[in-house]
């Protein structure tokens, strides 16, 4: 499978700015994200993203998948599942651990599926 690598542009703009909001992202009673260090990720006329940074998040709550995509925008993305959210769990946050250069920002930082987990909240 040939993967192409695409340049965000007028026909596809992609926009990454620092969150002024404290983010938390929960699943029952754990914190499992806590962070003033976010960034928003807004992509064409998809909703933003918040992309909380790795040291921000307890990745003792995470078990890494074997899951991956490919986003031509943005490269290869790996996920983590939640084990203590049950079956809605799985894949539910993703990464991009080398993203492409128009999109370097976000390398280190971790998303969230909100429909994986409990509450993500922005305050």
């Amino acid at each position: 499978m040939t993967r192409t690598m695409k340049v965000p542009g007028l026909d596809h703009p992609i926009a990454i700015m620092p969150s002024a909001k404290r983010v938390t992202v929960t699943v029952g009673d754990s914190v499992i994200a806590a962070s003033r260090h976010a960034l928003s990720l807004k992509e064409a006329d998809y909703p933003a993203v918040l992309y909380i940074p790795r040291a921000d998040v307890n990745m003792d709550l995470l078990v890494r998948s074997q899951h991956t995509t490919w986003c031509p925008y943005k490269g290869e993305c790996h996920y983590y599942s939640i084990p203590s959210a049950g079956a809605r769990g799985e894949n539910a946050v993703w990464t991009y651990e080398h993203p492409h250069d128009a999109v370097a920002a976000i390398a280190g930082h971790l998303a969230f599926y909100p429909e994986r987990v409990d509450a993500i909240s922005v305050e």
